[in-house]
Order: structure tokens, then C-alpha cells, then sequence
């Protein structure tokens, strides 16, 4: 099955096909960041605009943070999303003059989540 995102419209989620953000409700969405990172600032304020629900690990101040993220991603830059403790997604797009794209975004998650062993 191919999964597709949509874009923001009005500050409404609407979709042309039949997936819509409303599909990262349920998922276990970890995000990786400090609070002197402007892209982790962009992610977490897009985040809390539109109701995605997530937990943040502030990779200063949780011990081993950091280091899990350099080891399981083999990256140092943040922000990352870690999806349903198994898959990690990059948490900006260094590749864009803006460097976030909520379609992008969300495709990714969803691709990641795709990925996971169901747990039941």
C-alpha cells in the first residue's frame, strides 16, 4: 500500500486520497532535540499546532540521549524522531531553503511507522 501525505490548508487537515496526519495518533513519537536548536524549536512548534501528540527527549539533559542518537543513527544533528521506538526520521530538511516540510514530514513518519513489527 502506498501511503500519502497532505498539506495544511487553512490550518485544517484535508486529503485527496484516504491519509491524513490524523494516522500519527497512536503512533509513539519520540523527538530528540535541545532547546538552542532553532530546527528542533520549528518541529516542536509545528507539532503543537497541530495536535501530534509526541514526547521530547532533550538529548542536554536525559542521560545516554545523545549518545543513543549518534549511535543508532550514526548522525550528531538534531532534531530526530524516533517512531514507535524503532525507526528514526530525520526532523528537518537541511536539502530546503525553509528547512521543514510538513508533507515531507509526515510521509516519513508514516513510511518509518510502516516499517515497525506490529506489537500486539
Amino acid at each position: 500500500m502506498t501511503v500519502q501525505a497532505v498539506f495544511p490548508k487553512g490550518g485544517v487537515w484535508y486529503s485527496q486520497g484516504m491519509v491524513t496526519p490524523v494516522l500519527l495518533q497512536g503512533l509513539d513519537l519520540q523527538v530528540y532535540s535541545a532547546a538552542w536548536c532553532g530546527d528542533c524549536r520549528r518541529l516542536e512548534r509545528w507539532l503543537g499546532e497541530n495536535q501530534v501528540a509526541h514526547r521530547k527527549v532533550d538529548i542536554e539533559h536525559t542521560e545516554g540521549a545523545a549518545e543513543r542518537l549518534e549511535q543508532e543513527t550514526g548522525k550528531r544533528a538534531i532534531p530526530f524522531i524516533l517512531v514507535n521506538g524503532e525507526r528514526w526520521v530525520r526532523g528537518y530538511h537541511r536539502e530546503l531553503s525553509g528547512r521543514f516540510d510538513p508533507k515531507t514530514l509526515v510521509q516519513e513518519i508514516l513510511d518509518a511507522a510502516s516499517q515497525c513489527p506490529e506489537t500486539t
